[in-house]
């Protein structure tokens, strides 16, 4: 069986000591120093001698049960509203079982009858003790807190920079890759036409096929870094989504939504797209639903975004998998405009809720940086397409 080691005896002691009995007062000093410990005492008899001592640093607070104008509930009081608080041992001659139960409650460290000072010196060292493993907690989870906050922010930067580089290779693909595939689409259409020899002509439409294929490739290639829907609105962009992934997927998907534009913080769009996007792929790939709903609401100034299916569900153990970064990125991804996701499942279906407090909306770092502009896209079906022949 583990023990547990009792405190280690003090050399030295700070008491504050409210008690109007100088003979107690002396009593119990007496019996501290018995320990061996050199104590350095004040006695207080009164409220403000008690205020104007906790000015000063001690170790502990020994208090009598009643005291004329005073009473030792009511010191307790005053050092629990201190910055930090000391340990505090309630003394009395005669004090009821509920009262010390009720001031042990109420933050005090121990209470002893002064029929029975004996056992004064071993409270005040596990009080002091204990006090002071509490103080080490505190620190302990205050330090767990910070580096939280640092692990969420590393994050949220980490996320924030994907995005951006995102962005900046969808544009280099569309400036740089796709000025050049449609220059030689182009090029080729005109040997094409321009030719009368048949062999030439067979190898520039089977050239022509093979840019068109790497065509559609960059298009899809670029969307997925950077979606340029998202230039014509959120509620645009989810509609487009949805008809999408019904007719890539042959499952039902419905969106509504309560407003036909939003006018939403920098950010907030991109954060709500990726949080569809991931749902309607865990969807397609795990839920084995035959109905979606998708509802995108602005109301009381929050942006809501809920995504339904009636699919299998999650388990419990699927949320708890070393390696599931999806639902966790969406967590942190959320994180950087103020957001947060709920995520709900049973055997009926799963359901995520991005919420999003506009006005405590970050709106991050553009994704495509400070000083660059969006990359432009045509319009059509397709958002992200270069002129076609």
């Amino acid at each position: 069986m583990p023990s547990h080691a009792a405190p280690a005896r003090r050399t030295s002691l700070r008491v504050l000591h409210l008690e109007d009995s100088e003979l107690d007062h002396e009593l119990e000093m007496a019996h501290l120093r018995r320990g061996g410990a050199q104590v350095e005492t004040l006695r207080v008899d009164s409220e403000p001698a008690f205020r104007a001592a906790l000015e000063e640093p001690w170790d502990i607070v020994l208090s009598d049960f009643n005291v004329p104008g005073f009473s030792g509930l009511a010191a307790l009081e005053i050092v629990k509203a201190l910055e930090h608080p000391l340990p505090f041992i309630l003394i009395s001659g005669e004090i009821g079982e509920d009262v010390a139960v009720a001031a042990m409650r109420n933050g005090a460290s121990d209470y002893l009858l002064k029929a029975n000072l004996a056992r004064l010196g071993p409270a005040v060292e596990h009080a002091i003790a204990a006090h002071e493993d509490g103080l080490a907690r505190e620190q302990a989870d205050q330090q767990l807190a910070e580096s939280r906050q640092r692990l969420s922010e590393l994050a949220q930067h980490l996320q924030t920079s994907v995005d951006n580089e995102r962005a900046a290779i969808a544009r280099e693909i569309h400036d740089d890759v796709g000025g050049s595939l449609s220059a030689l689409k182009f090029d080729l259409a005109w040997i094409a036409r321009h030719s009368s020899d048949a062999l030439v002509q067979q190898r520039a439409r089977a050239a022509l096929e093979v840019v068109t294929h790497a065509i559609e490739s960059s298009k899809r290639i670029m969307h997925n870094l950077h979606p340029a829907i998202l230039e014509q609105g959120l509620v645009a962009a989810l509609q487009w989504m949805a008809t999408r992934f019904e007719k890539r997927t042959s499952v039902a998907c419905v969106f509504r939504t309560s407003h036909e534009t939003m006018q939403l913080p920098s950010g907030v769009p991109l954060v709500a797209y990726r949080t569809a996007q991931e749902a309607l792929t865990n969807i397609t790939k795990h839920a084995n639903a035959s109905r979606v709903s998708m509802d995108l609401s602005l109301a009381a100034g929050t942006l809501s975004l809920e995504i339904s299916d009636n699919g299998v569900g999650l388990r419990d153990a699927d949320l708890a998998k070393s390696r599931s970064f999806g639902i966790r990125g969406l967590h942190e991804r959320a994180h950087t405009v103020g957001g947060w996701v709920d995520l709900s499942s049973s055997a009926g279906g799963t359901t995520l809720i991005l919420s999003v407090p506009l006005a405590d909306a970050q709106g991050y770092a553009s994704e495509f940086g400070p000083d660059t502009e969006p990359p432009r896209f045509e319009d059509s079906d397709d958002p992200s397409v270069w002129g076609t022949l």
